[in-house]
C-alpha cells in the first residue's frame, strides 16, 4: 500500500521538479523567463540557457543554503540526475547520470580542478562558502573541456563582484546535531575605482556521525579549513584578476572493523572527539589562477592560466609518520575567443589543456610517478533562425603520459611505459520554441576520455576504499556517443520538463573484484574494460497554484549495462538507484517588517531498490529501497527595514531511517555477526542550523 500511495502521489504531481523550482519569487512564470536569459558555460561556451541544447541545471547560492549537507557535493547530490559516491561524512564524489570519477570535469575559478579524483576517498577540494552559482551540465562536454568530460561538467562560479564604490561581505555560522559539525566563514569584498578585491576564511569540524544500527561510527570525523584572496582591475577594455586559494581537509578513514563477538564497531578513542583517529588523511590543495577578459571590436578574448598543487598524505600506524604521500602539480591554460552575434551567427574558438607531474614521496605506493601533457583545440558555431537555435562544433585532443618504473625488493612494482592518446569529438544540437512557453531540445555528442593513471598502472592497497587495486597499461581510450532529447513547458501556474538520453560507450573501464592474491583478508580489485550502454531520463513538474505555494516532484532513472556479458556481469558497477523526490514549499511572508522571505518546506526522497548490480565475485550486492523525509524553514530578519541576518533550520532524515546508499563505499565493510548486516550505514536524523549576517 505504501508503494502504491507514493506512486499515486508522484503521478499527481506529474513527476519531477528541477533545482530552480524553489524560488523566493512570487511568480514562477516570470522567474523562468528570467532564468532563460541567464548566460551559462554549457557545451558551446557562453550561451543563453534557452539556446543550449544540452540539459543544464543552475543552482544559486541561496538554494544551496536551504539544502542539508556536510560537504559541497552532498549539497547538490539530490538534484535530478545527480548522485554521489561517499566514504563517510566528509568525502563525496559527484556522479552524473551514472558516470563519475574521471568521467566528470569539475571547473572552479575557470579551470578544471585536479586533485587525484580517480580515488574513491578523494573528494572535491573546494570551499562551499565561496561558491555563488553552480551549473550542472549533463552529458558529454568534451567539446569545451576535452578528455574526462564524458559524463558531464560541474561549473562552480564565485560570488559576484560588489558594485562600484561599495564594500560588502558576510559572516556565516553553522551547527549540525548528528555529528556535532560546527563551522563558520567570514568574507569581505570591495570595488573602489575599478580595483576589486575579495578575501574569505572558512573552517569546519565534525566528530563521528551516528545512526541507530551502528551507534557512533568510529573514525568518521573530519576537519576542513580554507582561505582565498582575489584582487583585480576593471576597465573599459575588460578586466583582469589574480586569485590565490588554500584548502585543507583532514578526514579520518572509516574501516568498519567489528568485534567478532558483540558485532560492535571497533573504537580506540573518544567517539565525540573532533581530533582525527587512525588511519586518517591530510589533504592540501593550493591554487593560483590568473584570468583576463579583453573586449574586442568583434567579440572578446578570455585568457586563463593556473597552477595547482595537491598534497595527499595517509597516516596508518602513526599520527606522526605518513605511509602514503602523493604530490600532484598541475599547470592549466585556457585561451578562448568568442565573436559577437552577427546576422544570427556566433562563433568561438580556443585551446586548453594542462601539464602534470605526480610524485610519490612516501614509503607506500598506489600509482607510479608520472608526467602528463594534455592539449586540445576546438571551434564552435551557432545560428539563430526564427524559433530555432542551431549549434555545433569539433575538437581535437592529444594526451601524452609518461609513467616511471619502480623496483621494490628486487621486484618490479611499476613498469616504465609511455602512452599517447588522440581523440576527435564533436557536438550538434538544436533548440526550438515550438509554442509559447514550450521549448524542445535535441543534441548528439561524441565524448572522449583517456584512461587515468590508476586504471593504467595502480598496484597497491587503497586504504580508504578497503581494497587492493591492479591496473592495466594496455587500455584504449573510451569513446561515447550520446543522444539527448528534452522538453520544457512553462505557464504562469506550472512547469513541466523531461530529458531522456542514450549513451553508448566503447572500451568502458571499470573495477571488479577477484579472489585475493595479496592478502586473504584484503579484497582485490582489477580494472577491466568492455562496451557499455547507459539509458535513462529525468522528468519533473513544479506546480504553482497561487503565489505562496510550490509543489514539485522529480524522478531520475539510469539503466547501465555492460554489453555481451553473462547475467552476473551484465550491470555496470556503481549505478545509482532510481529516485523519486517530492517537495512542498509555502512562502509565509514577503516585504515583512521584521521577518521577510520567510518559508516552510517539506521534502520526501524515495530511493527504489537497486537490483541491477555487478554480482560477479561479490563485487556488489543489491540495495533495498528506503524512504527519507525532511523539513526546513527560513527567514530574513530585518531591523528598521534593513536585513541584518538570514536564518535557516533543516531537519534531514526526520524519521531516523537506517539505510545504505547504493554508492556508499562503507556498504562493503565487515559483517555484523550478531545482526547479520554488512557494512556501515548512513547518517541518521540530523538537524542543521545556519546563520548568515551580511556586512556592508
Amino acid at each position: 500500500m505504501k508503494k502504491l500511495f507514493l506512486l499515486a502521489l508522484s503521478l499527481a504531481f506529474v513527476l519531477p521538479m528541477r533545482a530552480q523550482s524553489l524560488p523566493d519569487s512570487t511568480d514562477i512564470f516570470f522567474r523562468h523567463l528570467e532564468l532563460k536569459e541567464v548566460m551559462v558555460t554549457g557545451a558551446m561556451g557562453d550561451m543563453k540557457m534557452k539556446e543550449t541544447p544540452m540539459p543544464i541545471v543552475v543552482l544559486p547560492a541561496k538554494e544551496l543554503k536551504q539544502l542539508p549537507s556536510t560537504n559541497l557535493i552532498d549539497a547538490i547530490a539530490k538534484q535530478p540526475g545527480m548522485s554521489q559516491i561517499t566514504s563517510g561524512g566528509g568525502i563525496s564524489k559527484p556522479v552524473i547520470r551514472g558516470l563519475g570519477y574521471n568521467r566528470i570535469v569539475v571547473v572552479n575559478d575557470g579551470i578544471r580542478q585536479e586533485g587525484q579524483q580517480w580515488g574513491d576517498e578523494h573528494g572535491v577540494e573546494i570551499d562551499a562558502n565561496e561558491v555563488g552559482t553552480i551549473e550542472i551540465l549533463k552529458g558529454p562536454a568534451s567539446l569545451m573541456y576535452g578528455s574526462d568530460a564524458m559524463g558531464g561538467v560541474l561549473v562552480f562560479k564565485g560570488t559576484p563582484t560588489p558594485p562600484e564604490g561599495s564594500i560588502k561581505g558576510s559572516a556565516n555560522a553553522e551547527y549540525q546535531t548528528n555529528n556535532g559539525l560546527f563551522g563558520g566563514s567570514f568574507n569581505l569584498a570591495g570595488n573602489q575605482n575599478g580595483f576589486t578585491w575579495d578575501a574569505r576564511y572558512s573552517e569546519k569540524h565534525a566528530h563521528a556521525y551516528h545512526n541507530r544500527y551502528d551507534g557512533y561510527v568510529p573514525n568518521s570525523q573530519f576537519g576542513e579549513r580554507a582561505f582565498s584572496l582575489k584582487a583585480g582591475l576593471m576597465r573599459n577594455w575588460g578586466f583582469s584578476n589574480l586569485k590565490f586559494s588554500y584548502y585543507n581537509l583532514i578526514p579520518s578513514i572509516v574501516e568498519g572493523e567489528r568485534d567478532t563477538v558483540t558485532g560492535n564497531l571497533v573504537s580506540e578513542g573518544d567517539l565525540l572527539s573532533y581530533q582525527h583517529g587512525l588511519p586518517y588523511q591530510k589533504v592540501y590543495h593550493y591554487k593560483a589562477v590568473s584570468e583576463s577578459f579583453i573586449n574586442l571590436s568583434s567579440g572578446y578574448l578570455k585568457i586563463i592560466a593556473g597552477y595547482q598543487q595537491n598534497r595527499r598524505q595517509e597516516f596508518e600506524e602513526s599520527a606522526d609518520e605518513y605511509g602514503l604521500y602523493m604530490q600532484l602539480h598541475t599547470l592549466n591554460y585556457d585561451v578562448r575567443y568568442v565573436s559577437e552575434e552577427r546576422a544570427g551567427w556566433k562563433f568561438s574558438t580556443g585551446m586548453n589543456g594542462m601539464g602534470q607531474k605526480s610524485l610519490n614521496l612516501g614509503e607506500e605506493y598506489l600509482i607510479p610517478d608520472y608526467d602528463l601533457f594534455d592539449a586540445g583545440v576546438y571551434a564552435t558555431a551557432s545560428k539563430t533562425l526564427n524559433r530555432w537555435n542551431l549549434s555545433g562544433g569539433l575538437r581535437f585532443d592529444y594526451r601524452y603520459l609518461d609513467a616511471k618504473g619502480l623496483m621494490e625488493d628486487d621486484e618490479v612494482r611499476f613498469e616504465d611505459f609511455t602512452r599517447n592518446f588522440y581523440g576527435v569529438t564533436g557536438s550538434l544540437g538544436a533548440t526550438c520554441e515550438v509554442a509559447e512557453g514550450l521549448d524542445l531540445k535535441i543534441n548528439l555528442a561524441r565524448g572522449f576520455r583517456a584512461p587515468n593513471i590508476s586504471e593504467l598502472a595502480s598496484n597497491g592497497e587503497h586504504e580508504g576504499s578497503l581494497r587492493y587495486e591492479i591496473g592495466n597499461h594496455h587500455f584504449k581510450p573510451e569513446y561515447s556517443l550520446q543522444a539527448d532529447l528534452g522538453f520544457d513547458y512553462t505557464t504562469r501556474y506550472f512547469e513541466l520538463y523531461g530529458s531522456a538520453f542514450a549513451n553508448r560507450i566503447s572500451n568502458y573501464i571499470y573495477l571488479h573484484r577477484i579472489d585475493s592474491i595479496v592478502d586473504p583478508e584484503l579484497m582485490t580489485f582489477v580494472y577491466a574494460h568492455g562496451d557499455a550502454m547507459l539509458m535513462g531520463f529525468e522528468a519533473g513538474a513544479d506546480i504553482h497554484p497561487f503565489h505562496a505555494l510550490h509543489i514539485g516532484s522529480s524522478f531520475s532513472y539510469v539503466n547501465a549495462q555492460l554489453l555481451n556479458q553473462p547475467e552476473d556481469m551484465k550491470w555496470l558497477p556503481m549505478t545509482p538507484a532510481p529516485r523519486l523526490s517530492v517537495d512542498l514549499k509555502y512562502e509565509l511572508t514577503h516585504d515583512g517588517k521584521v521577518f521577510d522571505n520567510a518559508y516552510v518546506a517539506a521534502r520526501m526522497d524515495w530511493c527504489l531498490k537497486q537490483d541491477h548490480y555487478y554480482a560477479a565475485y561479490d563485487t556488489e550486492t543489491p540495495t533495498p529501497s528506503y524512504l527519507l523525509f525532511g523539513l526546513s524553514a527560513g527567514t530574513d530578519i530585518l531591523v528598521k527595514g534593513k536585513k541584518v541576518a538570514e536564518l535557516t533550520m533543516i531537519v534531514d532524515n526526520l524519521t531516523d531511517v537506517c539505510y545504505q546508499d547504493h554508492l556508499s563505499r562503507l556498504k562493503y565493510a565487515d559483517w555484523n555477526v550478531v545482526t547479520g548486516r554488512q557494512g556501515v550505514f548512513n547518517m541518521g536524523r540530523n538537524v542543521v542550523f545556519r546563520l548568515t549576517v551580511p556586512i556592508g
